[in-house]
């Protein structure tokens, strides 16, 4: 009887490695100087889309602030830094020209709705599951490369950073 408990027991531990293996696959984290990329992602894009949203949270642990200025994402012919904010009762989304500032000690979640990367001018289709290169480019810590796992169309929140609901875009650590 023995050894039938081993073997449930030996798949279980087996299952479970297997199991935290993908996990800490999908939820990537990537770190430059005092700056952390928390779980990069994007949503799937099918033909003809010619943009996509980056979304990831970004950590400074940091004494200085740093922003977020630019970068780029290898099926795009570039990449901008945006916000969505409402203007007279409208959502709009706007470049933000001087970058995204990450305070020093703090964190700022880059999500639909809010603080993104926008990925503009698509060269192909976003498939879910593809995991997708690209930098960030920092005005102190420098530039990083990234993988942007892509998520399903209508993902809202991903990965173990997501906030939640009813949350700010940015919060302190």
């Amino acid at each position: 009887m023995k050894p039938a408990r081993t073997l449930p027991s030996t798949a279980m531990a087996l299952a479970v490695l297997a199991l935290a293996s993908v996990a800490a696959l999908a939820q990537q984290t990537y770190t430059i100087g005092p700056i952390r990329i928390d779980h990069p992602w994007s949503r799937v894009a099918p033909e003809g889309f010619k943009v996509a949203g980056g979304f990831m949270r970004i950590t400074n642990t940091g004494k200085e602030a740093d922003r977020l200025i630019g970068g780029s994402f290898i099926h795009a012919a570039r990449l901008e830094v945006h916000e969505m904010a409402m203007k007279d009762g409208r959502m709009v989304m706007n470049e933000l020209a001087g970058g995204l500032e990450i305070p020093p000690g703090g964190s700022v979640l880059l999500r639909p709705g809010s603080f993104h990367v926008m990925f503009m001018e698509l060269k192909q289709p976003l498939k879910s599951g593809e995991r997708i290169k690209g930098t960030l480019v920092f005005a102190k810590a420098g530039a990083i490369e990234v993988e942007y796992l892509i998520e399903p169309l209508g993902t809202q929140t991903s990965g173990p950073h997501a906030a939640p609901k009813g949350s700010g875009p940015m919060d302190k650590k």
